[in-house]
């Protein structure tokens, strides 16, 4: 994380990434780094375990201990986690549809937004 745009937009798909790939498997700290790493989102480890942190504290994860010779805090998305992640699901759709795609969504007057 660089510039202010980087914290203020990256990390919220980096967020949604982490929730992504822990309700799908089993996640750690230095393998996500390394995944978000790949698709551009370059954190350090001070940005993402407190990222991590926030996210099981606000019940969208759940951590345990691997058990292994490094014994390191595994994550899983929770129910709570998996829905959240449903919603967003849809609403990237939406918003991905309407910036890239340009296809712009039909208001009825009383939704219409204001120019």
């Amino acid at each position: 994380m660089k510039t202010q745009a980087d914290r203020e937009f990256r990390l919220t798909f980096c967020k949604v990434h982490v929730l992504h790939h822990a309700a799908q498997r089993s996640i750690y700290g230095l393998w996500m780094l390394q995944e978000l790493a790949e698709h551009g989102h370059m954190l350090s480890p001070g940005t993402l375990y407190p990222l991590l942190s926030r996210m099981e504290n606000n019940g969208w994860l759940r951590s345990e201990a691997s058990g292994g010779p490094k014994d390191r805090k595994e994550y899983r998305a929770t129910v709570a986690g998996r829905r959240l992640l449903k919603q967003l699901r849809a609403e990237m759709g939406e918003l991905y549809r309407e910036l890239v795609r340009g296809e712009e969504p039909i208001y009825s007057k009383k939704r219409r937004p204001r120019k």
